[in-house]
């Protein structure tokens, strides 16, 4: 059915364990134990069907060649808990940030830079408060962090984080640019340059210019909801998130609404499609649609919107421990998670609590297999799917 074959990377980061299967049937070709991945920092794609995950546990910055004889290519140490990771767009320079883990306030300060060609690495004190980084190509590449309170994109040069000496020095910005206080998504565009950050006023709009950023007009939402979430689709050249209004209780998460932003790049145009109400997060980009999963308790569903913006609402059955009214969407409850491969139609979503994986043929909406697996994907797990040469290292950011 794809011209590629496809592969699943299944983490349930509570267990400890990676599954990666075959797509659609479900053939476990490898699987790892003793691996805690970041849920957070999620996966990153790099080039040749490689990935790259934080091991929160061992403190380890991990490559994997799921298609490959050696699963695990490289463990690196990088200060933990990751937050957000990233890398260029040639898939050498990597960035890690650290965030809150099990604690209630932003405590870390440490950034970790590596070479992934040569394993170098460094670690270094920036700023506490769990930032958001991208990593932006064209010659000398550049780390850029995004702050909160105050709100700030800090320009490092990477030679200069890798060339800091032992001890975690504190490093001072080689630039930055003023953000409102309330930034929470990344992305990059690898071909023009361009990197953003979702605020509450829109995705704020920056331009590499030698070794500083210059600011450009802020893409507005075109909606009185907001994007926490972006993310780049590189083969339609594309921004994309998910919009929620609605009360700020978080107790209220029934009501929140929620519409797929999207913003062509290249024409400059935003196209907003309505979702429903509920908890609608992370998207996942097929080889035709993008996909969304909407939590609610009248009853959840996969949602996948072609080119046209006409979307297909697919029922999902119910998780036992999903969020419920009266409580908040986030503690002690069960998730769901959502992959797909831009060079692939497969959708995959997790039943979290039950170890269940449903794939789904995007074109038709159609259940095309379900897993059982022999852990139970707390929180949903995190996935990614994959084929070989799918482009996904287009979008530089963790997923």
């Amino acid at each position: 059915m794809t011209a590629a074959p496809a592969l699943l990377l299944v983490s349930d980061h509570v267990e400890g364990t990676v599954h990666i299967r075959t797509v659609p049937d479900g053939t476990e070709t490898v699987r790892l134990t003793g691996r805690h991945l970041s849920e957070h920092a999620g996966f990153l794609a790099l080039p040749g069907g490689r990935v790259a995950c934080v091991d929160d546990r061992r403190g380890e910055l991990l490559v994997l060649d799921p298609f490959g004889d050696e699963p695990v290519q490289t463990a690196i140490p990088v200060a933990a808990p990751a937050e957000h990771l990233a890398c260029d767009p040639s898939g050498r320079w990597a960035a890690v940030t650290t965030g809150l883990g099990e604690n209630g306030e932003p405590w870390s300060d440490l950034l970790t830079v590596v070479d992934l060609t040569t394993g170098d690495v460094a670690r270094v004190r920036t700023r506490v408060g769990e930032p958001g980084v991208t990593v932006l190509g064209d010659g000398d590449p550049l780390v850029v962090l995004r702050h909160r309170e105050p709100g700030t994109l800090a320009v490092h040069r990477f030679a200069d984080l890798l060339a800091a000496p032992p001890g975690c020095p504190v490093v001072t910005p080689h630039a930055h640019l003023p953000l409102p206080d309330d930034g929470h998504g990344d992305a990059q565009d690898p071909r023009s340059g361009h990197v953003f950050a979702a605020t509450g006023d829109g995705a704020h709009r920056a331009r590499r210019e030698a070794d500083t950023l210059v600011p450009e007009r802020t893409i507005p939402w075109d909606s009185p909801a907001r994007g926490w979430y972006l993310r780049l689709d590189p083969r339609r050249r594309t921004l994309w998130s998910t919009l929620r209004g609605g009360p700020a209780d978080p107790l209220r998460w029934p009501e929140w609404t929620n519409q797929a932003w999207r913003h062509d790049l290249e024409a400059n145009r935003t196209t907003l499609t309505e979702l429903g109400p509920g908890l609608v997060f992370r998207l996942a980009l097929a080889r035709h649609h993008t996909a969304f999963t909407r939590i609610h308790p009248d009853g959840d569903e996969l949602i996948l919107l072609d080119t046209d913006d006409t979307a297909r609402h697919v029922p999902l059955p119910a998780m036992d421990d999903a969020p419920r009214r009266g409580g908040t969407p986030w503690e002690g409850v069960q998730r769901r998670a959502v992959a797909a491969s831009p060079g692939a139609d497969w959708v995959a979503v997790t039943r979290g609590g039950h170890g269940e994986v449903h794939v789904f043929d995007a074109r038709t909406g159609d259940e095309a297999a379900r897993w059982k697996l022999d852990t139970p994907l707390h929180h949903g797990g995190h996935v990614m799917l994959r084929t070989r040469a799918d482009g996904a290292e287009g979008d530089p950011v963790g997923r």
